[in-house]
């Protein structure tokens, strides 16, 4: 009972500091790892149990990063996968082992691989610094940058964990390691992939809102599970799940399976994170007391913990540095590239007005419309790049909202009982993620009002929407003119109720419904289908931003589901 009560008191305290915290502007884990500090050092407060890693990296994490996989804006992370994979991986990897030989040298005795699994523990980044560049107004690109990081490191930095922390016992062989690391990342993409692509069509099938959420809550551990028992790497595996059931949400469930999932995922994220930055500082007491124990005061795990934070800080602003180089480097390579020019020329091979200077001009003429599809695409990307530059300003944000957290503590807890100089290693990993978070968290929004960074807005501008809009229209325009039309009995629309619809593309009025309203109200849900089509095309042809096409959605769902109500008070459906 008193654990149940202790719950419920954590959960209450999460859901305020969260409100409080978007009230007042500041990212409410901060808050919370602030509170849980300071009840810590009271007299009064009870100890707190120490968390089994193992809940955190089994029960925590891969729901986490599930959801967020679910939610990533797909268009953005693959325009800049490149990047991003760059931060995710060879700077993780990176960092971990100059760590390691830095650690190494300053703690007398300590194993290499042991160093470098320290490095892993404290290389991955956190996802709070996405939710504080997103109120800043940062540019949508450097966001995405950070979110697609947060999200892939975690699994590279356990990865490259579990492989060290096997080399202690059985001895450190590089090409043994790699290969550890290859295995583990392959698997998890064969079975994240195939979890997820089986999630869609279960799902499907099932229908049922309710269930549906029920049924989603069970993928990342359906992902995680199997994929950990054949030595890979089951975070990885979440993340690609996630990453599939996102990208065919749109085309394979209905308005009201994504409503109802969108709304329980926000809650399931609220308590869990919150409730691990929580825990996160209520835990350090024991840390501490530890350290003092063993190590006659704190002094030497500080200054561990404060020099491994200035490299991290180090590497990564060299690295990022290089990083925007790249890109500038890349960008100028398209600068006089015309793709109007080349679709032209394409689309008068297509007409027969410019001659096909092929061997076979028929094999070239049925690979047009392909081609025509990845430039246009192409040229989406370039517009992407050169309306959202990276310049120096955005480097800095990459760089100093690289703070670590959950995973850091989690991790640094996973290393075995018998591990050489164990409390320290703990202590210098939770004091690495509190000075981060608190130093780094509290002082970025400071930081971008010094860079004087032009704010920017997070949905989509009314340009795009409006574009967008047109798209759309066209779109039921088309589908009034469809001559196979039929109403959902099969008997085909009245000429004038086509003709009211068509002039007007509006609902009903609100007055008794009539045979002819109910018949309106169909052909408008034939409308939505069809711009439903329309919007997933303009999807998979990168010709607008992530968020455009998510308020679209959002937008035909709810007059679905509105028009769906109507018709069914009408007929007396539940």
């Amino acid at each position: 009972m008193e654990h149940l009560a202790v719950i419920v008191g954590g959960i209450i305290v999460v859901a305020i500091v969260t409100a409080l915290g978007r009230r007042l502007n500041i990212a409410g884990p901060l808050v919370l790892v602030a509170i849980g500090l300071v009840l810590a050092a009271l007299p009064f407060v009870p100890d707190i149990p120490e968390v089994d890693p193992e809940w955190i990296l089994v029960g925590v994490l891969p729901p986490l990063l599930y959801s967020s996989a679910v939610q990533l804006p797909a268009i953005e992370f693959r325009r800049d996968f490149t990047p991003i994979a760059g931060l995710s991986v060879v700077l993780v990897v990176g960092s971990a082992v100059l760590l390691g030989f830095f650690f190494t040298w300053v703690i007398p005795g300590l194993d290499l691989a042991l160093g470098i699994a320290l490095g892993a523990i404290l290389s991955p980044t956190d996802a709070v610094a996405t939710s504080i560049v997103k109120r800043m107004g940062i540019s949508t690109r450097v966001t995405t940058m950070l979110e697609g990081e947060s999200l892939l490191n975690d699994a590279t930095a356990l990865v490259l964990l579990r492989t060290s922390t096997a080399a202690i016992a059985a001895g450190f062989s590089f090409g043994e390691t790699i290969l550890s690391f290859l295995w583990a990342v392959l698997i998890a993409l064969v079975i994240g992939g195939l979890v997820g692509w089986v999630n869609l069509r279960v799902r499907t099938w099932v229908g049922h809102s309710a269930a549906n959420t029920a049924i989603s809550f069970a993928i990342p551990f359906i992902a995680y599970l199997p994929t950990e028992e054949l030595n890979g790497s089951g975070l990885v595996a979440a993340v690609v799940a996630g990453i599939v059931t996102g990208q065919g949400a749109a085309r394979r469930f209905s308005p009201e399976q994504r409503l109802s999932e969108e709304a329980n995922w926000r809650t399931i994220e609220l308590v869990l994170e919150g409730g691990v930055f929580l825990v996160m500082g209520l835990e350090l007491t024991d840390v501490v007391n530890k350290n003092l124990t063993e190590h006659d005061g704190l002094w030497h795990g500080t200054w561990l913990a404060l020099s491994a934070l200035g490299i991290i800080v180090a590497v990564r602003g060299v690295y990022v540095a290089f990083l925007i180089w790249q890109q500038g480097r890349r960008a100028r390579r398209f600068d006089g590239f015309d793709i109007e020019r080349v679709d032209n020329r394409l689309q008068g091979m297509a007409d027969g007005t410019v001659a096909i200077e092929r061997s076979n001009p028929e094999r070239a003429m049925r690979r047009i419309p392909s081609i025509r599809k990845r430039l246009a695409r192409l040229g989406g990307d370039l517009d992407y790049y050169r309306s959202s530059p990276l310049g120096w300003k955005h480097g800095t944000i990459i760089v100093w909202a690289g703070m670590r957290g959950v995973v850091t503590l989690a991790a640094a807890q996973t290393l075995p009982r018998d591990t050489d100089h164990r409390p320290l290693l703990i202590f210098v990993a939770f004091m690495v993620a509190i000075i981060s978070l608190l130093l780094q968290g509290f002082t970025l929004p400071a930081l971008v009002r010094l860079l004087r960074i032009p704010s920017e807005s997070a949905g989509p501008t009314r340009e795009e929407q409006r574009r967008l809009d047109d798209v759309l229209r066209e779109a039921a325009s088309e589908r009034l003119q469809d001559e196979d039309l039929r109403r959902r009995d099969g008997t085909a629309f009245s000429e004038r109720i086509l003709t009211r619809v068509g002039a007007r593309l509006v609902d009903p009025p609100d007055d008794e419904m009539t045979a002819a309203a109910r018949e309106v109200l169909e052909l408008r849900l034939e409308m939505i289908d069809a711009m439903r089509e329309r919007l997933l095309e303009a999807g998979s042809s990168g010709s607008f931003s992530t968020a455009a096409l998510r308020h679209a959605l959002a937008e035909l769902d709810a007059d679905q589901i509105s028009l769906e109500l109507r018709l069914a008070d009408e007929t007396g459906d539940e």
